[in-house]
């Protein structure tokens, strides 16, 4: 194969890069890579698995730079210091970010779906993905969550799924997560473009708007969210020429859920597209979820995919991985993994379970020095108006993988915030101190949520934390 490339995945273990490696894999590249993780023996099944996939892995040493003509893929939180960047450079090899490598990709396709969003995104990409699949249309999807429908012994780590390719380097659809948190998402031309909702994680909401508006700008169908409100800061009546297509619980939305029912694992309502109705069983609480089976049903239906075939997948759809993941009940208590980890996700996970009986005792591993200066006290007021009576908050050090990042502001300074706001909050530096205590503190009754994001390992300790409640 001449066409193929050398890509070099610098990171190649991280939840957005290690999916793209993959694709680049399954489209007939050559991939190797390199992985700070790797090098310090955290999450050795993860890499054992990527070696079985065929893909060498190199210490991140600047070793497995050895010709001109590999092609090394970063992240934005890759730093110049680092030896493979280092040695790159030296050797001449051409650079390109994780999120050019995607566009790329997304953007050669015939139907490109971008999910963008600051809630929702990976579970609507996955939905979306998946109505494709049932409905015929075999997608290509990038997705930074393993997604439970497409998962079998191939696939246990990645979600990415190498759809039907059209010639070497297109495919009809391509479903991707479009990310806005380094300003890459201006990179993306969607055929579908989805916004979830816009709220505060990575950048303020001036940039937000700005953003996502050049988004949709550039999509030509544009999936919007009749329910949020940031949508109209988004100016949507300015983006001539483009199709505007809402969803939501609102009157006024294109597509909408009515009837709401809420229950501990599942969510029913009734589907109103135009004249049509459609009594949906939809196997995920919670009402933002049903927030976001509206939209990929909007999506997919701009892509002329019934509604009714839509409804028929999701009842079907098994989720996605750390997305109120139930690990297991030991002695009557439920331990249950989620990824929430900014104020919206938080507040949309507390409020699904605290409509039921329970108390919550609730770890947290903030996801990074960065994101507790942007958004440490809408998170500690999440957290805080989120909790009842009796529920207790749990936090440790947040996530540091080394680098240059400023640390002055950590997890002590965050619970401080959430017993400002009233919340019961504790703070221990260490998380296996944070997982003893709330084993100690669990009674029958109660529900253990283990939240946080840019770790893998955080599955690996609830599944411990559900162990230690067993041998209570």
């Amino acid at each position: 194969m001449d066409w193929a490339k050398r890509y070099y995945f610098c990171g190649i273990g991280g939840s957005g890069m290690l999916p793209l490696a993959m694709l680049a894999k399954g489209r007939g590249h050559k991939v190797s890579g390199s992985d700070r993780s790797f090098d310090q023996g955290r999450n050795p099944e993860k890499f054992a698995w990527l070696e079985a996939q065929g893909i060498t892995l190199f210490a991140q040493d600047g070793s497995g730079i050895t010709s001109a003509d590999q092609i090394i893929v970063v992240s934005g939180a890759v730093e110049g210091i680092v030896p493979d960047v280092a040695a790159a450079r030296t050797m001449g090899c051409r650079r390109i970010t994780r999120a050019e490598l995607n566009a790329a990709m997304f953007n050669a396709a015939k139907e490109p779906i971008g999910v963008a969003g600051t809630s929702g995104k990976s579970t609507v990409t996955a939905m979306a993905a998946w109505i494709l699949h049932y409905a015929g249309g075999a997608p290509t999807v990038m997705n930074g969550a393993v997604m439970r429908n497409f998962e079998d012994e191939g696939s246990i780590f990645s979600g990415a799924v190498v759809g039907k390719a059209r010639d070497d380097d297109d495919c009809h659809y391509y479903v991707s997560e479009v990310d806005e948190s380094d300003g890459s998402i201006g990179l993306y031309r969607p055929y579908i473009g989805v916004v979830t909702n816009v709220g505060l994680d990575h950048k303020s909401l001036p940039e937000l708007r700005h953003l996502f508006y050049e988004y949709l700008r550039l999509s030509r169908v544009c999936i919007m969210n009749a329910d949020d409100p940031e949508t109209p800061m988004i100016n949507p009546d300015e983006i001539l020429g483009n199709d505007v297509i809402t969803f939501g619980f609102a009157e006024d939305a294109d597509l909408r859920a009515a009837d709401y029912v809420a229950g501990e694992h599942s969510s029913r309502f009734t589907l109103i597209s135009g004249i049509d109705s459609f009594d949906v069983t939809l196997p995920m609480p919670g009402r933002h979820n049903v927030s976001n089976a509206l939209a990929a049903v909007t999506a997919t239906r701009a892509l002329g995919i019934s509604p009714r075939i839509a409804v028929a997948a999701l009842a079907c759809f098994k989720g996605i991985a750390r997305r109120h993941e139930v690990v297991g009940t030991a002695n009557g208590i439920t331990v249950i993994d989620d990824f929430a980890h900014n104020p919206d996700k938080v507040a949309a996970c507390l409020s699904m379970l605290t409509a039921s009986p329970g108390r919550l005792l609730i770890f947290f591993q903030p996801h990074g020095y960065g994101p507790l200066n942007q958004m440490g006290s809408e998170l500690a007021a999440a957290f805080a108006s989120g909790m009842r009576d009796g529920d207790k908050l749990f936090v440790c050090d947040p996530v540091y993988y080394g680098g240059t990042v400023d640390r002055s502001v950590g997890s002590k300074d965050f619970v401080a915030k959430v017993i400002a706001n009233g919340g019961y909050g504790v703070y221990m530096s260490e998380r296996a101190s944070c997982g003893e205590a709330i084993v100690n503190e669990a009674r029958s009754g109660d529900r253990i949520l283990i939240l946080g994001a840019r770790d893998d390992s955080l599955s690996d300790f609830a599944r411990d934390v559900l162990a230690g409640v067993a041998e209570k």
